[in-house]
């Protein structure tokens, strides 16, 4: 090691915690040279989370991100030597956790990871010192370890060093990050400065405030989480290394006891939501332990003390054993609970790999030196892609909000589609007080505000009366309404209006915008003024980064229309891809879109005075400037709903006389306000139309996907070799709908399926691919239409064929499912919405 700081870098990495060490090692790996390690602690340990972290993995979790990030995590601390195996078990005091502990078993066995329920006996024989009368259960994970973070970070940034490609500073603080324009010219530190065109930030709670030197906003911020431990605990004097007993989550609450040693340590998320701004974090030379190990606030945690004393009595109620160590540990949190990978989209050059804990630490150092080096990432992390946040959600007061709401949820019963309350609303659309008249319920989608469904159709129960698919299980009727599906069935005898103000619409002009975007595109741009084209985008493996349409408006101008929630992601993939003599402009803002469909929905556009000549009717995938009472609007025929109608796009000053048009043009045509309930799930799913981060992600390709076009345009585009190869191989996978069978349970309630469970073979085996991926439901929702709960999942090619019986689990039981189809289960040919 050495205090020389070199006079230019590869990259400079700031942070030594276990993800710089771990982006440091993975970097030399793939062929960098000349990389700068810079923290301004002691090392090994300098003072950030690593150091005081608990050092625990459970592979169990929801999301596929999380859980691909940590069992990548996990194999590295295993090839480091520094991985045991402990068992885990999570326990239930309550009904309802005994109820989201099937939940979490099941998605185990959707992600491959041993899991079982037991008992309060059966968990007191692994836990003997648990007082068995106080749970009513548990969950037991037997792969469930500890790690030694400081030892792991150590080695790999020890191998870096030994390979010639890294050079280490301690005890060094960077004072700024210089710029030119947009991008990165170096890093002054207190023993020099360094000129590089590449900055990494590495950390952790003072992301933020680094960032910051750059002119770049980070969505996260630093919170406390306390933990203490108690020793010397009798029962542990004998242990051979560091646990010998599973760690146990006690997760009604919100804490986890496990054996370190000869002690227990305690943590608690159950404590009231503390945030720390991150200039407050003292300095090393200011700190009693050490920077993030804050003055211990006893108060706090007393009543968390009293429930594990509770659970295990004997252990902790030990008069022999005392706190030894007591701390308010800060810790990163971002508003959707996720990392923050990639670069910056303030500017060029500026990475970050921030909010990571220990379980997905070495795992996000891979993912980002791969996204550094131009190569696809092992793990599909998308979903913590640092653009995926708009600047309005990269605010201060937004990430210090969500973390308090989120903190005292993080061992919570959260339903999948349940709702943050803070700062709501931020981002309204033009509609908005309209739809709220109408008795609006939204949800909220990268802030913005988003009608899920409407309390005026509650009418509508009466009419469509047991066509409804009622859910009578409290967990499946959260979240949802039965008025989704009558707006269903009204759209498809009418017509529904929908607001879809929340589109992110993004601008791309000049002289190289056609072929920007035709390298970032599978199908042909190159089409006439008028033409509307839907098409995904695909890393350079073949899978999907994007799923959107593109509006061709003339020679030099186009209009790319995704998804709130991708928008950022997809605004910077695209600019990132554009030649010098092409813009991209974000006019979302600008700009309100109304969806209008259903049988009726041509008779409502006339009668809302369309001017101009419609005797010869606007074809399928083309647009359109229209007049519309008095309006200009852009009418683009497509249908993500599968009927007949338009996407009506009008300026914001604009957009409300629009919707009052439509609106009394309608009454007399069966029009009804729609939501995303029906747009986004319902009707979707009727269509088999694939969502891009459920059916749509990096690790499948369009012929997987049911994606195939008929033909390959000469155009090179990115991922095109790839697509090419995928269309001369078989599929390893085939995305199909399938139809429950019968819901009923073994209480005999009716159950829905709300995604994310495994398919099973007919002897409840699990279904995983030539290539490893499992079978498991990708999107979930009624289909009012059919009358039929209808499930997405990727299946082995020999078990995608119409007819075949297969089996869902979902809380722990088994129901029967039939593959249904590999395209729309209504109307296949297409013919209502042309």
């Amino acid at each position: 090691m050495s205090d020389d700081v070199p006079a230019r870098a590869s990259a400079v990495v700031i942070g030594a915690g276990i993800v710089g060490n771990s982006l440091v090692h993975h970097l030399a790996l793939l062929g960098w040279k000349d990389l700068v390690l810079v923290d301004k602690g002691p090392l090994p340990n300098p003072g950030g989370s690593t150091g005081h972290a608990s050092n625990f993995i459970f592979p169990i979790e929801y999301s596929r991100l999380m859980f691909e990030l940590t069992r990548d995590s996990t194999e590295q601390y295993k090839a480091l030597g520094v991985f045991t195996e402990s068992g885990g078990i999570e326990v239930a005091r309550t009904p309802e956790r005994m109820q989201e502990l099937k939940r979490r078993v099941t998605k185990a066995k959707a992600w491959g990871i041993p899991a079982e329920h037991l008992t309060p006996e059966g968990v007191q024989k692994l836990v003997p010192y648990l007082d068995p009368g106080v749970i009513l259960g548990g969950g037991y994970f037997p792969t469930v370890g500890v790690v030694d973070s400081l030892r792991a970070g150590t080695l790999m940034r020890e191998q870096a060093q030994a390979s010639g490609a890294l050079s280490v500073v301690s005890g060094a603080e960077v004072l700024d990050i210089t710029t030119v324009g947009d991008r990165v010219t170096g890093v002054v530190t207190t023993k020099g400065e360094i000129a590089t065109d590449n900055v990494v930030i590495c950390c952790g709670v003072w992301s933020t405030k680094v960032a910051a030197l750059a002119g770049a906003r980070l969505a996260l911020t630093p919170v406390v989480h306390q933990m203490i431990s108690v020793g010397p605990i009798g029962l542990f004097a004998g242990t051979t290394g560091e646990i010998s007993y599973p760690i146990v989550r006690d997760v009604d609450e919100g804490m986890y006891e496990r054996q370190h040693g000869g002690d227990m340590e305690v943590g608690s998320y159950m404590h009231r939501p503390i945030i720390v701004p991150p200039e407050t974090i003292p300095s090393n030379e200011e700190a009693v332990l050490s920077p993030t190990e804050l003055p211990f606030t006893a108060d706090d945690f007393d009543p968390q003390l009293a429930a594990s004393l509770e659970l295990m009595p004997e252990l902790l109620g030990d008069e022999k054993a005392g706190i030894r160590y007591a701390i308010n540990g800060l810790i990163s949190m971002t508003p959707d609970g996720h990392p923050l990978l990639g670069e910056t989209p303030e500017v060029t050059g500026l990475w970050t790999a921030a909010a990571s804990w220990i379980k997905e630490g070495p795992g996000c150092g891979r993912a980002l030196a791969e996204l550094m080096s131009g190569r696809v990432p092992t793990v599909d992390v998308h979903e913590a892609d640092v653009a995926r946040f708009y600047p309005s959600s990269r605010t201060t007061e937004f990430a210090r909000a969500r973390a308090a709401e989120a903190f005292n949820k993080m061992y919570g019963i959260v339903h999948p589609a349940e709702q943050y309350e803070s700062l709501r609303p931020l981002r309204t659309g033009p509609l908005y007080g309209r739809t709220a008249n109408l008795g609006a319920v939204c949800y909220e989608t990268a802030r913005w505000e988003r009608p899920f469904w409407y309390a005026a159709n509650e009418p509508l129960l009466e009419k469509y009366a047991g066509a409804l698919m009622d859910r009578p299980a409290e967990w499946e009727s959260r979240w949802w309404s039965p008025v989704i599906n009558a707006e269903h069935l009204a759209m498809r005898e009418g017509a529904g209006i929908v607001d879809l103000s929340a589109f992110t619409i993004l601008e791309v002009t000049g002289p190289g915008a056609l072929a920007g975007l035709q390298n970032v595109a599978v199908a042909q741009l190159d089409v006439a003024p008028g033409r509307t084209v839907y098409t995904p985008f695909l890393n350079e493996s073949g899978g999907f980064v994007a799923d959107l349409t593109i509006m061709r408006l003339g020679a030099n101008r186009f209009w790319v229309v995704t998804g709130a929630a991708d928008g950022g992601r997809d605004a910077k993939w695209i600019s990132d891809r554009l030649p010098d003599n092409a813009q991209l402009t974000d006019v979302s803002s600008a700009w309100a879109t109304i969806g209008l469909w259903g049988p009726t929905a041509r008779d409502i556009l006339a009668e809302a005075r369309w001017e101009g000549d419609q005797s010869q009717p606007q074809p399928f995938g083309s647009n359109a400037f229209i007049e519309l009472g008095g309006a200009v609007v852009l009418a683009s025929r497509i249908s993500y709903v599968g009927e007949f109608g338009w996407e009506l796009h009008a300026p914001v000053d604009q957009a409300g006389h629009l919707w009052d048009l439509l609106w009394t043009a309608g009454q007399s045509h069966g029009l009804v306000p729609v939501g995303i309930g029906v747009y986004g799930t319902t009707a979707r799913l009727e269509k088999g139309y694939r969502a891009f981060g459920a059916e749509l992600t990096g690790e499948y390709n369009p012929v997987e996907a049911g994606m195939m076009r008929p033909r390959v345009k000469a155009q090179s585009f990115i991922g095109k070799e790839a697509y090419l190869a995928a269309r001369a191989a078989p599929p390893a996978a085939v995305l199909c709908t399938l139809t429950v069978d019968s819901h009923r349970s073994a209480d005999g309630t009716p159950r829905y399926m709300l995604g994310g469970e495994p398919i099973l073979t007919l002897d409840g085996e699990r279904l995983v691919d030539a290539l490893g991926r499992p079978s498991y439901v990708t999107s979930a929702g009624s289909g009012p239409s059919v009358g039929k709960h209808l499930l997405m999942a990727y299946l082995p090619p020999e078990l995608a064929a119409a007819g075949t019986p297969l089996l869902v689990e979902y809380m722990g039981e088994q129901y029967p499912v039939t593959v249904a189809s590999t395209g729309a289960v209504f109307d296949p040919a297409g013919l209502r919405m042309r």
